[in-house]
């Protein structure tokens, strides 16, 4: 005797199906925000302590969480903004200067051969470098427009978020498969690593940044300031780090004949700045979650292509979650008589 599937059967699989078609689609059409979603998340999880504190003063949750957005425009996108801009202007200054910085660049390097004995660099021709830069300059700014649509939707979901917080909570609560237990041990595990990371990795790149924008100061490295932020940008960037300021500063100071002050830009990077790398990093983190190296290197590796910059942050907590799903498994569906 043929069984036939009953239809509240076929039902749910329809629904299901239909359900994960939308969820693809979504999820496809808002990976180019996805940073700016993963912002909006980081944010909270740092600014929901003061929007606690602020409605039990009294404050109604859209002005609290109002206030806490000018507060964030303030601190993180105005800084952000007048480094953007400058980059913009460094440039389009390179770009209008890039035959004299080449023939600067190349006689350097003439003196450099003629002492050494051999090529140390294949030969750079102008038009290289400028096309260099102008394809890096199209490229930052054919995504402005994405950057642009990202942060407002950072702070779209961000303000909805703070406002709705007690909504988000109980949805969450209500709809992840978990025991409530575990929803919570989850909910602290991702609190603590957003904490830690968002926290430490960019002070300890300003600590960095500090210490090579008094070596730029020493050895009169013209624009400062702009160098500062990129070692900045640079010592958040794995395998990358403050070399992304350092060298090349060292490099036009090269350009401009200033050999002794490159030099001393060179040695002051790896010796000064390069050391305090461990440092700044053991301090901070003594006062954060202690996270192994090597969930942050994995995690790092996986999460900047995966996420883009945010990935700094969301890579290690993405192979942190990943080890305590683990857990939660063993301990719900695993031997009870075994250990984790």
């Amino acid at each position: 005797m043929n069984k036939k599937i009953p239809a509240s059967i076929i039902r749910q699989i329809f629904v299901v199906l239909a359900l994960l078609m939308a969820a693809v689609l979504i999820i496809y059409e808002m990976l180019p925000y996805l940073g700016g979603v993963l912002a909006a998340v980081t944010l909270y999880v740092l600014l929901v302590p003061a929007q606690r504190y602020f409605e039990k003063k009294g404050w109604k949750p859209w002005i609290a969480a109002t206030l806490l957005l000018v507060v964030s425009i303030i601190v993180i996108l105005l800084p952000i903004a007048g480094l953007a801009l400058m980059f913009t202007s460094q440039i389009k200054d390179a770009l209008a200067n890039s035959d004299q910085i080449t023939e600067q660049i190349k006689s350097q390097i003439v003196q450099i051969e003629e002492y050494v004995g051999f090529d140390v660099i294949p030969a750079i021709e102008g038009d290289q470098v400028k096309s260099t830069l102008s394809y890096v300059f199209s490229n930052f700014a054919s995504s402005s427009l994405t950057i642009f649509i990202a942060v407002g939707v950072m702070f779209f979901i961000l303000y909805y978020m703070l406002v709705e917080r007690k909504t988000w909570q109980n949805a969450t609560l209500r709809y992840l498969p978990l025991k409530k237990k575990n929803i919570e041990a989850i909910g602290k595990e991702s609190i603590d690593l957003v904490k830690s990371n968002a926290i430490a990795i960019p002070l300890v790149a300003i600590m960095q940044g500090a210490v090579a924008l008094i070596g730029y100061y020493i050895f009169g490295v013209e624009n400062p300031f702009f160098w500062f932020g990129v070692t900045v940008i640079g010592s958040m960037i794995p395998f990358v780090g403050t070399a992304l300021g350092i060298g090349p500063v060292v490099i036009l100071l090269l350009a401009q004949g200033n050999t002794e002050a490159a030099i001393g830009v060179l040695i002051y990077g790896a010796v000064v700045v390069g050391s305090t790398d461990n440092l700044f990093r053991l301090i901070v983190q003594k006062k954060l979650a202690d996270i192994h190296p090597l969930i942050t290197l994995i995690g790092v590796v996986i999460g900047v292509p995966l996420f883009g910059f945010i990935g700094l942050i969301f890579g290690p907590l993405l192979i942190s979650l990943f080890l305590l799903l683990i857990k939660i498994y063993k301990k719900e569906y695993g031997d009870r008589d075994e250990t984790i």
